[in-house]
């Protein structure tokens, strides 16, 4: 029986293929989509959309001579089935499999490494200037969906594509969708585009020129250059990207192969930038995704058939314990507003949305932009939430620093998908955030452990107005404490003040978020070998609890446990406590302080990590609780042979 990638051709064969023959090979594809991601999880929606216009581009580019540069890249799904990849590709997202994104180590035909938006113009844009620097021939085309151009990066890029006039073309595949619906001034321009009813007729003629390619000059000639500016004037689509000095070829269907090719062969023979502008349906061949094109962008397991995920009963998610303790607090707070960048759903305010309409604020693929916003919001007295992926919050660390901190604004940053998040990997791994936002001044940082914690997390961060202060959590369940409190109500968080969970005085382990579950695990595998482990729960990475550094630091080793880099993270900011009070034999206030204490720092070491299931990778990083316990031991044998 032959397997199911065998129908499907590779990037060079694709160029003696009919446009029948390429929609059957669409079709293909997309079944082969379907069959991976309802086992594997993925970006399946904007794959599915996105099928027929990379049949196009490989059917007219000889890639990867030329270069083909993904935005985001979690809809190159089919580029990897057509580029050498199709027998791995069952192993897509998997620990040691293909990556959901593109790759450079996976393949020549990937450009560069993609995962964040809006970055693809200016790669494209970098390699043109290399190829006219160089004095080679290759041709670039950039691949960047509606809700990516809307971010500022792909505007800063634009400017410089018009001012520098290289040959460049631009794809945009405008689709209506990003994670959350489109927002702002280009999303509406778009759709101006999109149902103008004289452009539309224009549209039709545009296609009906491309659909012959001896008409194509006759048509640009006689349609062109003698209305071009009164008539683009008058009908407002396309004149955004010629008035940048970028040529306008659209609106055209993106899933007529026939069609999107004939208009990237018009493109390349142009003198200058061109932007192709092709509207999809996102999910396009699977109905449920069509019909629910947010809730399949990023899906985990689902039947094939029906399009129902698969689910396992399990705990709250971290995600939506704090979208119901946002609700509450802002039903007593009428001064809470939200913000998000385009990720209502992911980071759990829709519920808010639909709650308070006019305190929630979707700023659309513009972190920095609503970073500052919220800085402004504070300015004007409100009480400013900002939920983002810890992966995103990255983007904006200016205006973290510059606008919300310089000025110690209270606005409250909850900070999801902190730590490993499993398949989508290396680029959207949350490892990074404890170690900037230490830098900041100002900046407080509190990292929940449980559901409760997160719950009295937020209450404590909306009752502290003198300062920013960001909540970390990760992606996935949020367990119960070990100990259920008795106190039902939420309860403010001492600030800078950790808590003891166990006692000990052979080894102090120093733990944040689920790296305190992993220490109380690794103390009671350490006990059964006759070693007394202490742990605590560090709450508050800034500012940290001194004292409790101090007093662990008796023991003969400290342990701290953190699911971030250890360069600059916890670890660090206890190494800076105990470099701080010199540790030499005496005391400080009323600790003593062993000269012979020592210090291992357990955390994400000063890489990037792969992609995987989360427990896969913490295995790997030698962060499950046996490997922690073999880890001290080795460290307690080495100590006492020296001795």
């Amino acid at each position: 029986m032959a397997e199911a990638h065998d129908n499907i051709p590779q990037s060079a064969d694709l160029k003696n293929l009919s446009s029948d023959a390429l929609a059957k090979v669409a079709a293909c594809i997309r079944t082969r989509l379907i069959e991976v991601t309802s086992v594997n999880g993925g970006h399946l929606a904007s794959s599915l959309g996105a099928v027929d216009l990379i049949l196009a581009l490989h059917s007219v580019y000889d890639f990867p001579t030329d270069k083909l540069v993904f935005d985001v890249g979690h809809q190159s799904y089919a580029h990897k089935l057509i580029t050498g990849r199709a027998e791995k590709f069952d192993t897509l997202r998997t620990y040691g499999g293909l990556s959901g994104f593109t790759r450079r180590e996976e393949s020549p035909f990937d450009a560069h490494d993609s995962g964040h938006a809006s970055d693809s113009l200016s790669i494209a844009l970098g390699l043109a200037l290399a190829r006219d620097l160089n004095k080679t021939s290759e041709r670039i085309v950039a691949l960047i969906g509606d809700a990516a151009l809307s971010g500022g990066m792909a505007f800063e890029a634009l400017n410089q594509i018009g001012q520098a006039g290289s040959n460049l073309v631009i794809v945009l595949n405008d689709n209506e969708m990003s994670i959350s619906r489109n927002v702002g001034a280009l999303s509406l321009y778009l759709s101006r585009v999109r149902m103008s009813k004289p452009y539309t007729t224009v549209r039709d003629k545009v296609e009906g020129g491309l659909e012959s390619t001896g008409r194509i000059g006759r048509f640009l000639v006689n349609a062109g250059e003698a209305a071009k500016d009164s008539f683009k004037k008058l009908m407002v689509p396309g004149t955004l990207f010629e008035d940048m000095g970028i040529m306008y070829i659209g609106p055209i269907d993106g899933h007529s192969i026939e069609k999107v090719s004939a208009a990237l062969r018009l493109a390349q023979k142009a003198n200058g930038p061109v932007l192709i502008h092709v509207v999809t349906q996102k999910g396009h061949g699977f109905a449920p995704a069509e019909q629910r094109p947010d809730v399949f962008h990023g899906v985990g397991c689902y039947d094939p058939l029906t399009g129902e995920p698969i689910r396992k009963a399990g705990t709250p998610t971290f995600t939506s314990v704090f979208s119901q303790a946002l609700i509450k607090e802002a039903e007593v707070n009428p001064s809470v507003v939200a913000i998000t960048a385009a990720m209502a759903d992911g980071t759990g305010l829709t519920e808010f949305s639909e709650r308070f309409p006019e305190r929630f604020f979707d700023v659309g693929i513009a972190e920095e932009h609503g970073v500052a916003l919220s800085a402004g919001l504070a300015l004007g007295g409100k009480l400013p939430v900002v939920a983002i992926y810890s992966t995103f919050l990255q983007r904006a660390y200016d205006q973290l620093l510059i606008n919300v901190a310089l000025q110690n604004q209270h606005v409250v940053f909850c900070v999801d998908r902190a730590g490993l998040v499993g398949e989508d990997g290396t680029t959207h791994h949350g490892l990074f955030d404890l170690a900037y936002l230490r830098t900041i001044p100002n900046m407080r940082i509190l990292v929940p452990a449980d559901r409760v914690q997160l719950e009295d997390a937020l209450h404590t961060a909306l009752l502290l107005d003198d300062a920013p202060i960001a909540l970390r959590y990760p992606r996935g369940e949020a367990p119960l404490p070990r100990t259920v409190p008795e106190v039902k109500d939420s309860q403010i968080l001492p600030l800078g003040k950790a808590i003891k969970l166990r006692e000990g005085s052979t080894v102090s382990l120093l733990a944040v978020g689920r790296m305190v579950d992993r220490a109380l695990d690794a103390a009671e595998i350490l006990a059964l070998a006759g070693i007394d482990a202490a742990v605590y729960n560090m709450l508050w990475v800034k500012p940290v609890d001194t004292e409790t550094v101090l007093k662990a630091a008796a023991a003969p080793l400290v342990v701290t446990l953190e699911e971030g880099t250890t360069a600059g993270g916890l670890g660090s900011a206890v190494l800076e406590v105990l470099a701080e009070a010199s540790l030499t034999t005496g005391k400080q206030g009323d600790t003593v302080i062993a000269s012979s204490t020592q210090v291992l720092n357990l955390g994400i070491p000063d890489d990037f990590v792969t992609h995987g299931a989360t427990e896969l990778l913490f295995e790997e990083l030698g962060l499950t609780a046996p490997q922690i316990a073999e880890r001290i031991e080795r460290v307690l044998k080495r100590e006492n042979q020296a001795l």
